[in-house]
């Protein structure tokens, strides 16, 4: 689970509930959040197929609950595979395949362990690197657009709310409600906008890197471990990927 997420959106949505103050009940309007919520989902549909559209929950949750995968531990098992090849060589690996939780990794121990070539080994796993990348920047660029949307649908809903006020301006108990559906939902579109979508895109994109990046180790890791390199220059080779601070060596 990602706790600088939840820590920010709580942070984000306790400060301004602290502005409110005693006056939640006056910030809750359903005709508001229903301009909102509702035409931002439904804009979505126009925007992007459905079976797209009914993922953007599942990346909602998975930029919450997901659990990255650092680069140093990578390192360290590519390490230990790296001793163990040049000590009993690659197909000593079978038995350790199954244990490897990463799938990517397994995948390209278990075509070195099946005798592929290396330049065929690494056009496969930079080809599945490059669609990797491109459905993150997909999930990304989902939360962006709705990160304008939510905006729009609110700006729709002010001139909404205005043009209900300015047609009944004979009738003053009109105008309080009319005046609360124009400014709220400018106020819902900001909120879903600036705490939860636009944060949520930069984030996913930040994680992007960050994955395609322990795939990279991992390529080169299992590029090494083809080759029969010895796991010293290995290790060495592969923290070239890393800031100094992080590096942590199985040798010392």
């Amino acid at each position: 689970m990602d706790i600088a997420t939840l820590i920010g959106m709580v942070v984000a949505f306790g400060l301004v509930l602290f502005a409110i103050g005693d006056a939640v009940t006056g910030f809750i309007d359903i005709n508001s959040i229903a301009i909102v919520v509702g035409g931002t989902v439904g804009v979505l549909l126009v925007a992007y197929p459905m079976a797209n559209a009914l993922g953007v929950m599942k990346i909602i949750l998975k930029t919450v609950l997901n659990k990255p995968t650092h680069g140093p531990a990578v390192i360290s098992e590519l390490v230990d595979l790296a001793q163990i090849v040049r000590k009993e060589g690659i197909l000593a690996l079978e038995s350790k395949v199954g244990d490897i939780e990463h799938k990517f990794m397994a995948k390209g121990l278990q075509m070195a362990i099946d005798g592929q070539e290396p330049s065929e080994i690494e056009s496969i796993l930079y080809m599945e690197m490059d669609k990797i990348g491109e459905r993150h920047l997909r999930g990304a660029d989902m939360m962006t657009a709705l990160g304008t949307f939510a905006p729009s649908m609110g700006m729709v809903g002010t001139l909404v709310g205005l043009v209900l006020m300015l047609s009944n301006m004979e009738d003053p108990s009109s105008i309080g409600p009319s005046m609360a559906v124009a400014l709220l939902t400018t106020f819902y579109g900001a909120l879903m906008a600036n705490i939860i979508f636009l944060p949520m895109a930069a984030k996913l994109k930040t994680r992007s890197k960050d994955e395609l990046l322990v795939l990279e180790i991992i390529l080169t890791g299992i590029q090494s471990l083809v080759a029969g390199e010895n796991p010293r220059v290995m290790e060495q080779k592969l923290h070239g990927f890393l800031p100094p601070s992080i590096r942590v060596s199985a040798f010392d």
